[in-house]
């Protein structure tokens, strides 16, 4: 019995509560609905992606939609329902998480500002949706400074830090570009700096995040064997370094630096590829679920994008359309698919997660998983198109992409909507 001599009480194992599903989901419905208006917006934008010209009001406003609004808010909902759990401990002031939200509402009007080239408006919603980054990445780092030491963990502290590093430098970057309008600011060419903020953002914040956020959630959500236990996060390290081989390559304009950089971060992904491909081909879900389905997808435009990068090196394709077509892949394919795919998983996650005492239903049930199936198909279409549009220089089918990918924007919309439905119908 407790007390007794020769006897004492262990001490409780350390762990973190997701938040409640209250918080999360209206994060989420505004990433989508993020998703939706840049999906919109490339159908304008198309023809003139085909043409290269990414300077255009629709191209602007599609690209600033999907990194202020969609890339943001998906990102800070699944940060406060997946990384609480996965470093075992709650950060100690939760309730800022509210504020974080609506500073994160910002990245709106600052995506119409920039397309529609207000700069006052666009310094003042800079300034808000910075403080609203500021909150999120101090919880971030609480986060890992909390996690119990000497325990296992399931997402590796150095590689979420590593992610967290490179939004901070994707959106200070971003500033840069935005406050100096010059033809070379920073003294790198306007067109070369904005490659490297994209780059940044695509791969030092994104795939570095899915990358160690994914070798545990992926074999989660499609039944399979988790990946084996690791010391040190070495395929994230080696994508950073490839990044950064890239940047220099981009800066000193050597086709042959830039190469190694691509190919760097193509060996890199290697073995998260080899897990995600594991749970895709073996899973007793597999690729039935729609995340593991859009992150089977994805993988096939992340190499897509390395082959386009290499081919434009080696003076194949012109730099810019295969520029252009580079980042249409990686941004749209890879970065927005894994993360709509998985995004509807998490709000049917969270809504069943938050259930109130009492019996619940299956998570299964909150789940659309046939709309989901549809939502990938039709995605993988309309990006394939796209990128072929933009890489042919033909606007029929960079337009047909473009409507494509709409159609797929509004079922993710609708299947979403359903979980919603489904979570507010049966409490």
């Amino acid at each position: 019995m407790p007390g007794a001599r020769g006897l004492r009480e262990l001490p409780q194992a350390a762990v973190g509560r997701p938040a409640p599903f209250r918080l999360g989901a209206p994060a989420y419905v505004a990433a989508l609905a993020g998703w939706l208006a840049a999906a919109a917006l490339l159908v304008a934008a198309a023809p003139e992606l085909a043409r290269t010209s990414v300077s255009g009001a629709a191209a602007v406003g599609a690209a600033h939609a999907v990194g202020l609004v969609f890339f943001p808010f998906a990102v800070a909902a699944a940060v406060w329902q997946l990384l609480p759990v996965m470093l075992r401990n709650d950060p100690p002031r939760p309730g800022r998480r509210w504020l974080a939200l609506g500073l994160l509402t910002a990245g709106a009007p600052l995506a119409a500002a920039v397309a529609t080239e207000r700069d006052r408006l666009a310094f003042v919603a800079a300034g808000v949706l910075g403080a609203g980054m500021v909150v999120l990445l101090l919880e971030v780092a609480s986060l890992v400074r909390g996690a119990p030491r000497g325990r296992t963990l399931v997402v590796s502290r150095p590689a979420v830090v590593l992610a967290a590093a490179h939004v901070a430098a994707a959106f200070a970057l971003g500033v840069v570009v935005l406050v100096d309008g010059g033809p070379e600011p920073l003294g790198v060419a306007y067109e070369r700096l904005l490659l490297i903020h994209l780059a940044l953002a695509l791969v030092g914040w994104l795939t570095v995040l899915i990358a160690a956020v994914g070798r545990t959630l992926v074999p989660m959500l499609g039944l399979a064997a988790a990946a084996p236990r690791r010391t040190l996060p070495l395929p994230e390290l080696a994508l950073a370094l490839g990044l950064w081989i890239f940047v220099a390559g981009v800066v000193a304009r050597s086709g042959l630096v830039l190469a190694f950089g691509v190919l760097t971060m193509a060996a890199a992904l290697a073995a998260p590829a080899r897990v995600f491909l594991r749970v895709a081909r073996s899973g007793k879900a597999g690729v039935r679920e729609g995340p593991v389905a859009h992150v089977a997808v994805g993988l096939v435009f992340v190499y897509e994008a390395a082959v386009v990068a290499l081919a434009a090196a080696g003076g194949a394709v012109s730099g810019r359309r295969a520029a252009v077509t580079a980042v249409l892949l990686l941004g749209i394919g890879w970065a927005v698919g894994v993360i709509v795919g998985h995004l509807g998983k998490l709000i049917s996650l969270s809504g069943w997660g938050s259930w109130p005492p009492g019996p619940r239903p299956r998570q299964e049930a909150l789940y659309p998983r046939a709309g989901w199936q549809v939502e990938t198909c039709v995605f993988a279409v309309g990006a394939q198109l796209l990128a072929l549009g933009v890489l042919a220089e033909s606007e029929p089918v960079a337009r047909t992409g473009a409507l494509v990918l709409l159609a797929a924007a509004g079922i993710a919309a609708a299947c979403a909507g359903e979980t919603i439905r489904r979570v507010v119908a049966r409490r």
